[in-house]
């Protein structure tokens, strides 16, 4: 069972997409997409509390899938390693800060820079391959990463600011997506070693709040209450549903579907939340989405001439 678990991170693609593999990812990315319909409803709640309630509400959810999937053994072993320790504090410390920045920016008035930050997201993944594991860029990874260049160029002399909110969520969740490869256990088994590493300091911040009197869970309505509750699941579901899919997916077909997300974020930006959506915007989209197509491209390119 380690072993099958361990590689369960490091296996290839497989060759042909499967039925269940499509239903586990289109899932997991159609939740994602729907996420800030759920965040929008507790915009009342501060961000870092809401981040708490994902924490501790994701831990019995992991919990119970890793048990009825019968894999708790390699995450006691996890927790004996201080290698597998390690690089899970990073990236638990990468996917909170990344929960934070999001569930600010949705609830902030700021859903079209976090859409922005997630489609960057693939192209930011091309660059750390080549910065970090020496990967060499095609001409057509090169010609969109200049796109999304000139794409933040044009938001930030419009706004006269860098748009910071879609970039750190580029830079963290690009980064826990780099660190999480290398967490030498499988998905589920790191989702959960992530939320517990979280939990203490979740739990201290909690108590902080009840003894501030500034908590929202138990307080007033019952909406609050369940609507914390159930932070676990949208946590913790799409995670796992995404984690089943990629398994039974070839790569070029997870490289298409990861645009659902971002492009449901960005409908319910302008149509739902009614966000502006200025001139500077108008030309910077449409060049983030020339440099997705031009990814796309390459993408299958290089799927076609990769050896079976």
């Amino acid at each position: 069972m380690r072993n099958q678990d361990t590689l369960s991170n490091t296996q290839p693609a497989p060759p042909e997409d499967t039925p269940q593999g499509l239903a586990f990812a289109i899932g997991a990315y159609g939740l994602w997409g729907f996420l800030p319909l759920y965040m929008k409803a507790i915009a009342h709640i501060p961000a870092a509390e809401i981040v708490v309630h994902r924490v501790i509400w994701s831990v019995p959810v992991g919990a119970l899938v890793l048990i009825l999937l019968g894999r708790t053994a390699t995450l006691r072993e996890a927790f004996r390693s201080p290698r597998t320790l390690a690089m899970g504090c990073v990236t638990a410390t990468l996917i909170s800060v990344n929960w934070g920045i999001y569930i600010w920016a949705v609830n902030s008035g700021h859903a079209l820079d976090a859409a922005l930050g997630y489609y960057i997201n693939p192209l930011f993944s091309i660059l750390l391959g080549a910065l970090l594991l020496g990967e060499r860029l095609s001409r057509l990874q090169l010609a969109a990463l200049g796109l999304a260049a000139v794409a933040v160029a044009i938001l930030t002399l419009d706004s006269g600011r860098f748009p910071w909110v879609a970039l750190s969520l580029t830079f963290t969740f690009g980064l826990y997506a780099l660190a999480k490869k290398r967490l030498p256990i499988g998905p589920n088994q790191g989702f959960l070693l992530e939320v517990l590493i979280l939990l203490a300091p979740a739990l201290a911040y909690l108590v902080y709040l009840i003894m501030t009197g500034q908590n929202h869970f138990g307080q007033g309505v019952p909406f609050n209450t369940w609507m914390l509750v159930g932070c676990g699941v949208v946590t913790a579901v799409p995670l796992i549903f995404y984690a089943n899919g990629a398994k039974r997916l070839r790569l070029s077909t997870i490289g298409i579907l990861q645009y659902i997300a971002p492009t449901m974020i960005f409908l319910c930006a302008v149509l739902v939340f009614d966000e502006p959506f200025g001139r500077a915007r108008m030309i910077a989209f449409p060049l983030i989405w020339g440099a997705l197509v031009i990814y796309s491209i390459s993408l299958f390119r290089q799927m076609r001439h990769k050896p079976a």
